[in-house]
């Protein structure tokens, strides 16, 4: 029977805590304590905070903005060094070029001047050979009317001799058989 009463209380007990409104932390009569405790641990998380865990957050973040900082500080040095090595290969590259230009002009003007020699000593090769070879001719064609000449006598002479033993004197063979030459263009 004891068992039926404590569990006629415990029944009672929860029914009047369900009918006084239900959560406890709204029963008026337990807020002055709910307060104290709030407000304790409240003051121990600021001090546990404020003491340990926001100066270190707060250095990391400085580190990290100091950290940020020289980064930015030496991308910008390093970026005015990319520049000033841009620009001095400018320069060089228009120097080289320059140079290339001014080397090819002077290379240019060598061969042009060479050729010149070159192309004026071979026509003077040209035109002594073209003489030496229009004087040979000229020997060659005086030799070749001289020999025509002289065969064309002999023959004459030769040929008179066989058909008129004695007839005809070598002097008006010779001035005969120039005559002819000189009609046909032979010898002048």
């Amino acid at each position: 029977m004891a068992t039926e009463n404590t569990s006629l209380a415990e029944g009672a007990a929860d029914a009047a805590a369900h009918s006084s409104g239900g959560m406890p932390q709204l029963d008026f009569s337990t807020w002055a304590s709910q307060i104290f405790w709030t407000a304790l641990a409240l003051f121990v998380l600021y001090k546990i905070l404020n003491g340990s865990i926001l100066p270190k957050i707060s250095g990391a973040l400085e580190d990290r903005h100091n950290a940020i900082a020289d980064d930015l500080d030496k991308a910008a040095e390093l970026k005015k060094q990319a520049e000033d090595a841009e620009a001095a290969h400018a320069a060089a590259l228009a120097s080289a070029k320059a140079d290339a230009n001014k080397i090819i002009a002077e290379t240019q003007a060598e061969i042009d001047a060479e050729l010149a020699a070159a192309s004026a000593e071979a026509e003077a090769e040209i035109a002594a050979r073209t003489a030496e070879s229009e004087a040979r001719i000229g020997e060659v064609r005086a030799t070749a009317a001289t020999n025509a000449k002289a065969i064309a006598t002999d023959t004459a002479q030769a040929i008179i001799d066989k058909l008129a033993p004695g007839l005809a004197d070598k002097s008006s063979i010779e001035a005969a058989v120039a005559r002819a030459l000189s009609a046909s263009g032979v010898a002048k």
